[in-house]
């Protein structure tokens, strides 16, 4: 990708999954990767595994004013600024309103739209001392319709859309593209818990019209293309990655002909 060399990069929850593998990408590219997650010891095991001095990690929980504000110093001091943002980190509560716990509300919320608050609000003086830069938000199809079993996660990822398309409306003149990207089912750690339901994944594929889960590396191309000057004019655009899943109206597709 043209013009991510040496450019100075922070990835939240970067230590595995997608963000792990956002990591790798743009450290390829020859990006300079600050990285964070809540778990040191998972957190450093990924540092040594890319083994790139340009790779570090860091312990921060994104959800927490303070830890953000010490992330973003830490890209100054090492990078000497930043030029590209990727929000990652998240959380999915996996419950039913009725049911859903203030506490819980309130810690998904500061995982997965708090987290986007605060880091775009530090990173983009940050990118206008740069003359531009490119923030990513890692959102989800469950962002662009509603999942009955995530309603909060659904309601969080919708608000990171529409807060990404509302900040990219006036920061492109900054030349601060700030764009979004939907995932939908993306093979993970966080995906394994499923793999103890008999049957619900098989059950699963068959809705995705690929017939398969996304990979890590999938989405993490699709991160260093938005973030490469090879999308120097896509400025407030909502990537979906799903595997054709919401471009079905959830008819069958298998109609006998004749």
């Amino acid at each position: 990708m043209k013009g991510l060399a040496g450019k100075a990069c922070i990835v939240t929850g970067g230590s595995e999954g997608i963000g792990f593998a956002i990591v790798q990408r743009l450290a390829d590219e020859g990006a300079k990767v600050l990285f964070c997650g809540r778990n040191p010891q998972t957190g450093e095991a990924a540092e040594r595994t890319i083994d790139n001095p340009d790779v570090q990690f860091m312990r921060a929980d994104v959800g927490e004013e303070a830890d953000v504000e010490a992330l973003l110093q830490a890209a100054v001091k090492r990078f000497g600024g930043l030029d590209i943002l990727v929000n990652n980190a998240a959380k999915a509560a996996v419950a039913l309103i009725p049911d859903h716990s203030t506490d819980e509300w309130r810690r998904s919320t500061a995982a997965n739209l708090d987290s986007v608050f605060f880091t775009c609000r530090a990173a983009i003086p940050l990118m206008r001392q740069r003359g531009g830069g490119s923030i990513i938000n890692i959102a989800s199809i469950s962002g662009l319709a509603g999942d009955g079993a995530y309603p909060s996660y659904c309601a969080q990822k919708g608000a990171v859309i529409n807060m990404t398309r509302a900040m990219a409306v006036y920061h492109a003149r900054e030349n601060i593209r700030i764009n979004a990207l939907c995932p939908g089912f993306i093979e993970t750690p966080a995906t394994d818990a499923f793999k103890a339901i008999p049957g619900l994944l098989e059950d699963w594929f068959k809705q995705i019209p690929a017939q398969r889960p996304g990979r890590p590396e999938e989405m993490a191309g699709i991160v260093a293309f938005l973030a490469s000057d090879d999308a120097s004019f896509v400025h407030g655009t909502i990537m979906v990655a799903d595997g054709g899943v919401s471009a079905s109206t959830g008819q069958p597709t298998q109609v006998p002909l004749g």
